[in-house]
């Protein structure tokens, strides 16, 4: 009997970006850290983001590059930026470091991570732009939100997008196929 990982392959191979998605908390971006980790420094760029944790509570979330630049995407502590909840998005720092992060991961032929394309980073349009631009010419690995929302409902519905959703039931098994199609 034939391993289904050939016809997840064959279906991936006719698409360019490969997007993630998922409840919040299911694992998406362990995933994509569990991806890159199986590659070496100079095959991919770009950026994930993570929470920002205070005595044991939610109080923002950081943007981290692969290169190892950091920044602040939102914080409930800010006094300033357009307010998502109760966190404050930093529109500079998605701009001065998560941006920066994929643009030259796209100009040096580098897979490209994207950890997340979200209502919070859309507030920048730059990032808008620049995902855009990502999608066009480069292989893209991201997460992407899963609420309905303008941007996010065109991405997934880009000719050149894969849309995978993980799951409770496949989250065990999805590195795997992503690892063979990649061939890391």
């Amino acid at each position: 009997m034939p391993s289904p990982q050939p016809e997840f392959r064959s279906e991936l191979d006719v698409r360019k970006n490969l997007l993630l998605t998922g409840r919040p908390g299911i694992g998406k971006t362990t995933l994509i850290r569990a991806l890159v980790e199986k590659l070496s420094p100079s095959k991919a760029g770009g950026f994930w983001s993570k929470e920002i944790r205070e005595g044991g509570r939610r109080v923002g979330f950081s943007i981290e590059t692969l290169s190892g630049q950091t920044g602040v995407l939102a914080h409930c502590g800010l006094s300033s930026g357009p307010r998502l909840g109760r966190y404050f998005v930093n529109i500079k720092d998605i701009n001065e470091i998560a941006v920066p992060s994929l643009v030259s991961a796209r100009e040096s032929d580098k897979l490209i991570i994207i950890d997340e394309i979200a209502k919070m980073e859309l507030f920048s349009r730059e990032f808008a732009c620049e995902v855009r631009r990502c999608l066009d010419s480069r292989r893209v690995i991201a997460t992407i939100q899963q609420r309905r929302e303008k941007f996010l409902d065109e991405v997934r519905a880009r000719n050149d997008v894969r849309l995978l959703e993980l799951t409770v039931s496949n989250r065990n098994e999805m590195p795997r196929k992503i690892i063979a199609l990649l061939g890391i």
